[in-house]
């Protein structure tokens, strides 16, 4: 989609034009008309045009003055008065001068960057405003910072903005993190970033003029006598500022390295408001890596209305140095904790049809969530089951669980991205065993198992004593090919009723094929309801073909009524 449309340019050479012709028609040498050019030439709404016209001169000639600023709102106010004109025309001119005046208005208004925006009375240098907050997310609570959506960079999309042009102007809003609530914590601590559009309003009994702030989705348009005009709209720059604040991305490599700050920021994270009635997309990044590595594609999918009215993208937070099936643990906790805080009751249409796209070890995690374990992870681990072994409950009970699990409920569908799901050969070569060492192997669950091993040394399988009990496991070496309990993982599939696809890159001319670290031959498994494999390296999350192919997965989904 394109950018909104400034129409400045076209706006200012209008009014010149019609009054021009309105002088020669009291000349007497006036060409012959129309009668819709007649009525624009010669009805009141013609004057109030041009009183718009010559209002925003005076602003342009102002600077940032205060006198500026009272013209742009002056030019802003009598054009919002001619939404309703007849013939349409007049309407749609003055749409387009409220439109730039209002963002001249904020341009003069946002180069103070601490300004923080309330409902209720506020001056702009000088001009008195009531500022109205419309259909608002809930969760930005004022005050609010305010960013122009054009002035937000798109480089974190490749360049890619979607937006629609209409009424108004495009805003991305901020906020701090709530802290008045559970559920509060179910939003990045960064802040909360929605999209936003302004524009000024007319009084109704000729008082002072309403600077509305509203959601454009959820407004979409105003009414004004016989005609509608779409708000403009901006779904990109939200979360492009928002990222462009974030430390997530340099504090995924601390984390993968035993850093406790990824640790102390893991779980589920929701990127718009929660609604009952979409269905929720989440999103597992990789190993070493966070959910900014998803910026291209919620960014597709915020940008498609189809989508973005089915959908609700979610992203999860996880320190990626812990063992596979530790992770896989943890994750199912954090999207159970984000249930218990957004539908207690557990009876949400949203529970049903959640669909999960995981990238690299993200989505061997994603798989696991989709199968059922049985005995097959315990018994390549263990050759007693857990009620024979001896040792502290506590640790026993918490080490089955990691080792046997069933799908999680709810699961409709997944989308697998550059997975190995057999295993990479980069955890065996120098690099993984580099990194083998680095990498933290705090977790918890790895204590309890490595006390559980010492107290029953000959129920654990003899090659994976010497790693039990000296807690040599990471999400690197549970990455090997040859590792006994991945290699049994290798064989669990999403269970009956959950569809699945693949998505892999490959580096033009690899030998095997492979994406720069994980193999075709690993990331393809058989039974996935599609397959595309593109020329990429192993960031095919972010190519243009793999966002391309989720967003027909997801909107072939819809068709099916799933």
């Amino acid at each position: 989609m394109s950018e909104p449309l400034s129409a400045s340019v076209r706006i200012l050479s209008t009014v010149p034009l019609l009054a021009a012709a309105l002088t020669l028609a009291a000349c007497g040498n006036a060409p012959p008309v129309k009668p819709d050019e007649a009525i624009a030439v010669h009805g009141p709404p013609s004057q109030l045009l041009a009183e718009a016209q010559a209002a925003a001169s005076r602003g342009e000639r102002g600077g940032h003055s205060a006198d500026a600023a009272r013209a742009w709102v002056e030019c802003a106010t009598l054009a919002y008065r001619l939404l309703d004109a007849t013939p349409h025309a007049i309407g749609m001119q003055a749409s387009e001068l409220a439109t730039h005046c209002t963002d001249r208005l904020l341009v003069q208004a946002l180069r103070h960057r601490d300004r923080r925006w309330s409902p209720g009375p506020m001056e702009l240098d000088g001009v008195p405003l009531s500022v109205e907050f419309r259909q608002l997310s809930p969760t930005l609570q004022p005050p609010l910072t305010l960013v122009r959506a054009q002035d937000v960079p798109m480089q974190m999309y490749g360049g890619q903005r979607f937006s629609r042009p209409g009424f108004g102007v495009p805003l991305a809003a901020i906020t701090p993190r709530c802290e008045d609530a559970p559920s509060c914590q179910l939003y990045p601590p960064e802040g909360v970033f929605r999209w936003a559009t302004a524009w000024i309003e007319a009084d109704a009994d000729g008082g002072t003029p309403h600077l509305v702030i509203g959601d454009p989705v959820a407004v979409d348009r105003l009414t004004h006598g016989a005609w509608q005009y779409p708000l403009a709209a901006d779904t990109s720059a939200f979360y492009a500022y928002g990222a462009g604040t974030s430390k997530l991305e340099r504090l995924a490599i601390w984390g993968l390295l035993g850093g406790d700050e990824v640790g102390r920021r893991a779980g589920l994270y929701l990127l718009e408001d929660y609604d009952p009635n979409k269905r929720p997309i989440i999103m597992i990044h990789g190993l070493g890596s966070s959910p900014l590595t998803w910026a291209r594609l919620s960014n597709a999918i915020w940008g498609d209305p189809l989508l973005r009215s089915q959908f609700q993208v979610w992203h999860v937070v996880y320190q990626t140095n812990a063992p596979l099936l530790v992770i896989r643990r943890r994750v199912k906790g954090y999207i159970d904790d984000g249930w218990r805080l957004l539908d207690p009751e557990g009876d949400d249409p949203a529970r049903n049809g959640v669909v999960l796209i995981g990238h690299s070890l993200g989505g061997v995690v994603s798989r696991l969530l989709c199968a059922d374990s049985g005995e097959v992870l315990w018994d390549a681990g263990f050759t007693r089951p857990p009620q024979a072994l001896d040792g502290d409950p506590e640790d026993i009970r918490r080490v089955a669980e990691v080792f046997h699990f069933t799908h999680y409920p709810g699961i409709s569908r997944a989308i697998f991205m550059a997975t190995p799901h057999r295993g990479s050969p980069t955890a065996e070569h120098f690099i993984g065993r580099f990194m083998r060492v680095l990498v933290g192997r705090r977790a918890p669950e790895l204590e309890g198992l490595r006390r559980v091993a010492i107290a029953n040394p000959e129920a654990v399988r003899e090659e994976l004593r010497p790693v039990f009990t000296r807690s040599r496991l990471n999400s690197i070496s549970t990455l090997q090919p040859m590792q006994p309990v991945r290699r049994a993982g290798e064989t669990l599939m999403p269970a009956a009723g959950i569809p699945f696809h693949t998505i892999a890159g490959v580096v033009p001319g690899s030998r095997p094929e492979s994406d720069g670290v994980v193999p075709l031959a690993s990331a393809i498994i058989p039974g996935a309801q599609s397959t595309l494999v593109i020329a990429s390296e192993h960031n095919v999350q972010e190519n243009p073909e793999a966002v391309a192919e989720v967003l027909r997965i997801l909107r072939e989904d819809i068709g099916h009524g799933r």
